[in-house]
Parts: C-alpha cells; sequence; structure tokens
C-alpha cells in the first residue's frame, strides 16, 4: 500500500499507484479531495500533455501546487489519466 501523507494526514492510500519517472501517480478515487483545491497553475509535458496543479491543505498548513493531475494526457501517458502525483512537500511511502 503506498500513502501520501500531509502535515500528519493521509490525503491518498492505493494499493494500485502507476510510477511514472519515480512519482507515484494514486487513482482518483483513492484521494481525499476535501484536502485539495484546484490552482490556476499549469505545466506541459512533450510526452505526457499538459499537467493541472492543486493545492494541499490539511488543519491550517497549505502547501500551493503540490499536487499535480494529467486530465487529457498525451496517449503515450493514457495510464495516468486523472491520477495525482506529488511533490516533496507530502510524504509518499
Amino acid at each position: 500500500m503506498t500513502t501520501a501523507t500531509f502535515n500528519g494526514t493521509v490525503i491518498a492510500q492505493s494499493d494500485e499507484t502507476v510510477i511514472v519517472e519515480g512519482n507515484h501517480y494514486f487513482p482518483p478515487s483513492s484521494v481525499v479531495w476535501e484536502h485539495f483545491a484546484r490552482t490556476e497553475r499549469t505545466t506541459g509535458c512533450p510526452w505526457k500533455g499538459e499537467a493541472n496543479y492543486y493545492t494541499v491543505s490539511v488543519d491550517g498548513e497549505s502547501a500551493d501546487n503540490a499536487a499535480w493531475v494529467y486530465e487529457a494526457p498525451k496517449d503515450a501517458a493514457a495510464e495516468i489519466k486523472d491520477h495525482v502525483a506529488f511533490y516533496p512537500a507530502v510524504s509518499v511511502s
């Protein structure tokens, strides 16, 4: 089981993450969405497509743009569609 934790709270947990470029991508059903707020940030990857970002917040602590999702990935990255990955502000183990 892979777990994502922020400020002592589990924000995602799954035994079906997809690992891409060293990042665990959590299925959307495994994410506790109440801790996420979409931001306006986007980035592009030549083979995955455009990523959308979320700020993660738990008990008054926040990490801006700490999570990202490929909502409409390119064909090469179809397996991570709508899956969530995290920057190091979120502990993944």
